[in-house]
């Protein structure tokens, strides 16, 4: 199983609330999505990122398609401008 792990940072920190709401979308759409969990922040401190969302897919095969797909596309398109930082971690789990 691969894990994909993503931190948002938003310059509008309450940004972040929706993006989580459009990515939960995502996982019943996207069917090589196994399994999702968006978190927000909650401290805010100065090293805080506002938004993780941690997916599981079957392989790295499957990450790609999600990845390519439409649904994950119009939202990148939506949150990039968003964005002031990104971080991704990729790990066999």
């Amino acid at each position: 199983m691969l894990v994909h792990v993503v931190m948002f940072r938003f310059a509008d920190a309450s940004d972040a609330a929706k993006a989580k709401l459009r990515l939960e979308e995502l996982a019943g759409v996207v069917t090589e999505i196994r399994t999702m969990d968006c978190r927000l922040d909650e401290l805010r401190t100065d090293v805080s990122w506002d938004l993780l969302m941690r997916t599981t897919h079957a392989d790295e095969s499957d990450l790609r398609a999600y990845q390519a797909h439409p649904s994950h596309k119009e939202f990148g398109a939506w949150v990039r401008p968003l964005l002031t930082d990104r971080a991704v971690v990729d790990y066999t789990g």
